[in-house]
């Protein structure tokens, strides 16, 4: 067992009434992300509302802000298990026998158009043993083929433009993932965390895109970008790309600052400090089921 503590501060400079935002900055909790304690600081006298979802179990939290400025603070100590295999003992899942919650996982979406890509991945990794091997070859084939360059995308890139423009950032090289996962049947959706173990080189800590792709009966965790470690993300949110999953989506005239993210691991109840390490098991912290 992991345990991380990790807290982000947004802040922003509201400059109209009834400023919207909908975030996504708190732990989802599930049979093997287990929240230990956390905090939430919203400096505006605002009313909040949140929602679980039952089954990907993202934490929504809505407000409508002030004219002013608004500090949103989100801080938790989280206990992560996580679900070991050996990648050879993973196959994929024949379509007739995926869970209805897992179809959507296989379909195009806004960032991640698969059907485009549909002939490109099946002549790369159409071949390839159909199981954990197959998606391990689509990551290390993206995490080869795109540079990390940042600011070289915006929020329109899409899975295409990435595979064009062979650069791009963390949900880019994602979206590129998911796409070829999907246009060879595998269904794969889009993460958030946070990038513990990156190279400071890249920039302060930040939160970080990566991806689950379904294999055995499981979510498995990959990281295309290569720049942080798998065994060390907290899952904040999923979802089909980055359209559905932004740690902030925000509606009415509002300057932003850049977030302020820390995370390490600590030592759990009886002193015992885990530290995430990369490793060749293959790593699921969720079941798909509510």
């Amino acid at each position: 067992m992991v345990r991380l503590q990790f807290s982000v501060e947004l802040n922003y400079q509201v400059l109209e009434p009834g400023a919207d935002f909908i975030f996504n900055l708190q732990a989802a909790q599930t049979r093997h992300q287990r929240v230990v304690s956390e905090r939430l600081e919203i400096s505006q006298p605002v009313v909040t509302r949140s929602h679980t979802d039952a089954v990907a179990h993202t934490r929504t939290l809505r407000l409508s802000a002030l004219p002013g400025p608004l500090r949103v603070l989100s801080a938790a100590t989280v206990d992560i298990a996580h679900h070991r295999m050996q990648p050879q003992d993973l196959g994929e899942v024949r379509i007739p026998d995926l869970p209805p919650q897992v179809l959507p996982y296989l379909y195009p979406s806004r960032y991640c158009e698969s059907d485009k890509l549909h002939g490109f991945a099946v002549q790369q990794f159409g071949a390839l043993w159909h199981g954990y091997g197959r998606v391990l070859a689509i990551r290390d084939w993206v995490t080869r083929e795109v540079a990390f360059r940042s600011n070289t995308s915006n929020s329109l890139t899409t899975a295409c433009d990435t595979l064009a423009n062979k650069q791009g950032v963390c949900r880019d090289f994602a979206h590129l993932m998911i796409a070829l996962c999907r246009a060879v049947n595998i269904p794969a959706r889009f993460a958030t965390g946070f990038d513990y173990g990156a190279d400071p080189a890249l920039g302060p800590p930040d939160f970080h895109a990566y991806v689950e792709a379904w294999l055995a009966g499981r979510w498995y965790l990959f990281d295309p970008s290569g720049t942080a470690i798998p065994m060390g993300f907290v899952r904040l949110a999923t979802s089909r790309d980055a359209a559905d999953a932004a740690f902030a989506t925000i509606f009415g005239g509002v300057q932003s600052q850049a977030p302020r993210v820390h995370i390490e691991a600590v030592a759990d109840d009886q002193g015992v400090l885990v530290l995430p390490v990369h490793g060749t098991d293959a790593l699921s912290t969720d079941t798909g089921e509510a």
